[in-house]
């Protein structure tokens, strides 16, 4: 098969190769997919740079944890129905050497979700980490209904499944950007109201936006930096549920002053989420795919013989969206 993968931590350029290797087995209680689209994420390239002070764990890594494609063939365990289903992926290379980034994928049957006949493979890719992500951000402490949610960094791939998410969970949804264009991405996507943090107050357009009541649950981009605003718009009793904290990754926590608002922290990390979480997402973003409200916003699609740029794109963070790379031909 033609696949993509590093043998050694450093810049993409550098030890991305693409090239021809053997397909990989299918195991008991696995499915193996031919893999019509990969999604590349900021941990995928993180992964491969060492950031962290990561560490390359396998000989050879075939990077990326999101996909798309058919199931071509079952393990023992699995139904053999499934032959032919089209499947978004998640999770391909977690503990794992050989991820989404090649011809074929061999992996647990639970991470090959069924995808819509009307959702594209390219789209599909674009799910996993994502959409995973924000549903557990989003619905970990129960339904969104009627609630409003506050979601920073709109224009991110999370920030960008998780506003939609929370509309279509029946919230209002207030989301913050640094640009014009992440704003008009953010609006086409169905948020209520748009906060521009490079140029307007955050907590003084919040604070009108709710009437001054605050907001019910933030989904939150970075943790550290933006605590002292999330302090000042959360509601007593309300939730910030954090997936990364960038900007100031050991904030000092003001105890205190949470506590006597009963503040709900969530620290969310979509690797290990638990299973149950896992199935009840998977049930939530088919139901989302199948309502005809989602929309994946794609910056990039490039061919495997690009990995490296594919890499270097989502590190340089300038797009608006995700980065997908196709499988085909050669």
């Amino acid at each position: 098969m033609w696949a993509g993968w590093y043998e050694r931590n450093g810049p993409a350029a550098q030890v991305i190769e693409v090239g021809e290797m053997p397909p990989p087995g299918v195991g008991p209680g696995e499915v193996l997919v031919r893999v019509a689209a990969s999604g590349v994420n900021p941990s995928d390239v993180k992964r491969r740079a060492g950031a962290r002070g990561q560490t390359i764990a396998y000989p050879r890594i075939i990077p990326h944890s999101d996909g798309a494609g058919v199931v071509e063939a079952v393990g023992a365990g699995v139904p053999p129905s499934r032959v032919g289903e089209r499947v978004w992926l998640f999770n391909a290379q977690w503990r794992r050497p050989f991820g989404t980034a090649a011809g074929y994928v061999a992996l647990p049957a639970a991470q090959a979700v069924r995808l819509p006949d009307h959702v594209t493979f390219a789209e599909g890719a674009c799910l996993g980490i994502p959409a995973m992500t924000a549903h557990r951000c989003l619905f970990a402490d129960g339904p969104v209904g009627g609630l409003v949610v506050l979601v920073t960094g709109g224009a991110g791939a999370v920030g960008h499944a998780a506003m939609q998410l929370a509309a279509w969970g029946g919230a209002t949804v207030i989301a913050t950007v640094s640009s014009e264009a992440k704003a008009a991405a953010a609006r086409a996507a169905g948020t209520h109201h748009v906060v521009n943090y490079k140029t307007e107050n955050v907590i003084e357009r919040v604070r009108t936006l709710t009437g001054g009541r605050g907001v019910d649950r933030i989904v939150e981009v970075d943790f550290g930096a933006n605590l002292p605003v999330s302090r000042e718009v959360l509601k007593p009793n309300g939730t910030i549920a954090a997936y990364a904290s960038m900007g100031n990754p050991e904030p000092a926590l003001p105890y205190y002053p949470l506590m006597l608002q009963n503040v709900n922290l969530r620290l969310v990390f979509v690797y290990e989420i638990p299973p149950a979480a896992m199935g009840q997402a998977c049930s939530a973003i088919t139901a989302w795919l199948e309502s005809g409200k989602a929309a994946q916003l794609i910056a990039a699609r490039l061919p495997l013989v690009q990995l490296a740029a594919a890499h270097e794109m989502v590190e340089g963070g300038r797009q608006i969206g995700n980065v997908v790379v196709e499988l085909g031909e050669r």
